[in-house]
């Protein structure tokens, strides 16, 4: 007994030891030598998927031991059969002189002769695998080495599920990794990561205060037209803070419908309202411990805003048909191309939240007051895109970077990426068509840069101008007037406005129009 424990105990030591039980059984059996009449040992993993025994470990590696088949086929059957052995947890014997059961042939494979201890391998009642023990020549094993055995089943089977454990580790890995290819593929990069061009050019002032504001917790507020890059800001002001191993969320307010808002941001209980199925966590709950970039923070309706402060006042949220307060540790990057200032003027956000958000306030200038970033992130873009397309290298010439430092790029950054992915793609590999991807030519010129200065068109009097809200709002009633109330379908609105209905409804349930009166109107006016 005393000489059992010391064995069991040498092979949990080598069992622990290497992670990978290849290692571990060679000299496991070296050990087992000493006190069995052992020539070798064989692990074998069952693998269902594959309809097989696999023989994973093989104990001592030697060159003078012929080993058989690595793999024994198995019909569905024979698995069953096989699993139902090993749940029993009996050791099996062979010898030349006895004739192999059904469940031994599939565990001991062809070939070997000799006598053969087999147990089967597993935790928890969840057979894994089997152990072979294989006798040397001339020898035989008796009882004692099967009580022995019967010991050495619980590390072997620790050992193989670690190993198994291992192998899945390294088949995820392997996974993440070519997606992680894939991805930069179709992204058009070679590794992960933003790259801000221009950091040390015409974005080095804005870069200085990204430095600033990150290393600290207060809330951050971007302001800059459509497609500066105020997420990849958001995205390096994150990276940059002790916040970076977090997650940093983007959130769209102006993307979720009103209706939505809470449930979106907050999260909702189960049963809170008709589809609640079950418990939901919000953006904030999703970003704890990490930054949360709210995208369009002009578009947050009031009732939202009032929310959203006081998480940025006392860290809690209650989720939508909850009770209990639920505190969240979380960083805020919220960005506008809105005249947030003129909005709070007008009543339509909310002064004590301007005064949270607007602590550390950072502008990104549009890409027509940068241009000496032009021609670097042509290039950039251009390398992207090649890379994207699968199209040989290519590099934007001098009269290409003439054009483009030329325009005025309205779309600011995100035009431009997409002018050379069209330019890439126009020149098939062997040139860049940006004359052509811009629309220009002898019928179109190039659209002039815009100037700082007086206009050659006299401006209307600032009293004459109407807020955005307010066009838009007089523009729809003056659809839906001329739709008689209609919103969708061949003489709608929202085909006049060339809008989806959907979007159209929501800008209108926004901007407070009640449709059902114009058609009231019509039909009193037919």
């Amino acid at each position: 007994m005393e000489m059992s424990q010391a064995i069991l105990l040498s092979v949990w030591q080598e069992a622990c030891r290497h992670i990978e039980i290849s290692e571990s059984t060679g000299t496991i059996s070296a050990i087992l030598a000493r006190h069995l009449p052992l020539r070798y040992l064989l692990v074998r993993r069952i693998d269902g998927p594959h309809g097989c025994l696999e023989t994973v470990a093989v104990g001592p590696a030697s060159s003078s031991i012929r080993l058989p088949e690595a793999r024994t086929p198995c019909s569905a059957s024979e698995l069953k059969m096989l699993l139902a052995w090993c749940r029993r947890g009996e050791i099996a014997y062979q010898s030349d002189q006895s004739p192999p059961g059904d469940a031994l042939a599939l565990m001991v494979p062809a070939g070997i002769e000799g006598d053969v201890l087999v147990g089967p391998l597993g935790l928890d009642d969840d057979p894994s695998g089997v152990l072979v023990l294989v006798a040397s020549p001339r020898q035989t094993f008796g009882a004692e080495h099967s009580a022995l055995m019967q010991v050495l089943l619980e590390p072997f089977s620790v050992a193989l599920d670690n190993d198994h454990r291992l192998r899945e580790m390294a088949a995820l890995r392997e996974a993440a990794e070519a997606d992680k290819r894939s991805l930069l593929t179709r992204l058009g990069r070679r590794k992960l990561g933003d790259t801000i061009v221009g950091a040390d050019s015409g974005l080095r002032a804005v870069m200085k205060r990204v430095e600033l504001v990150a290393r600290s917790d207060v809330p951050v507020l971007v302001f800059g037209e459509t497609g500066t890059g105020k997420e990849l800001l958001a995205r390096a002001i994150h990276a940059r803070s002790p916040r970076s191993a977090g997650p940093v969320i983007r959130v769209n307010c102006g993307a979720i419908p009103p209706e939505l808002i809470d449930s979106e941001l907050f999260g909702h209980e189960r049963g809170a309202f008709t589809s609640a199925v079950e418990m939901r966590k919000g953006w904030f709950e999703r970003a704890d411990g990490g930054t949360l970039f709210l995208d369009e923070i002009g578009d947050l309706p009031l009732a939202a805003q009032v929310r959203l402060l006081r998480i940025l006042q006392d860290g809690c949220l209650e989720r939508v048909g909850g009770q209990q307060p639920i505190n969240v540790d979380v960083r805020i990057v919220a960005a506008t191309h809105r005249d947030l200032a003129a909005m709070v003027s007008q009543n339509r956000f909310r002064e004590d939240l301007w005064y949270r958000l607007a602590v550390f306030p950072i502008v990104l200038p549009p890409l027509r007051e940068r241009r000496e970033d032009i021609p670097e992130l042509a290039r950039h873009f251009t390398a992207r895109a090649v890379t994207r397309f699968g199209l040989p290298e290519v590099r934007p010439s001098p009269e290409d970077l003439e054009l483009l430092v030329s325009y005025s790029w309205p779309g600011n950054i995100r035009e431009l990426a997409a002018v050379i992915d069209r330019a890439a793609i126009l020149g098939n590999g062997a040139r860049l068509e940006i004359a052509t991807a811009l629309g220009v030519g002898a019928d179109r010129p190039i659209p002039p840069v815009e100037r700082e200065g007086p206009s050659s068109l006299p401006a209307p009097p600032a009293s004459e101008i109407l807020p955005l809200d307010t066009a838009v709002k007089r523009h729809i009633e003056a659809a839906l007037a001329a739709t008689k109330g209609r919103i969708e379908g061949p003489h709608g609105a929202a085909l006049l406005l060339q809008i989806n209905p959907h979007t159209l409804r929501a800008r209108m349930r926004k901007l407070g129009i009640d449709w059902s009166r114009f058609k009231k109107a019509a039909e009193k006016d037919p």
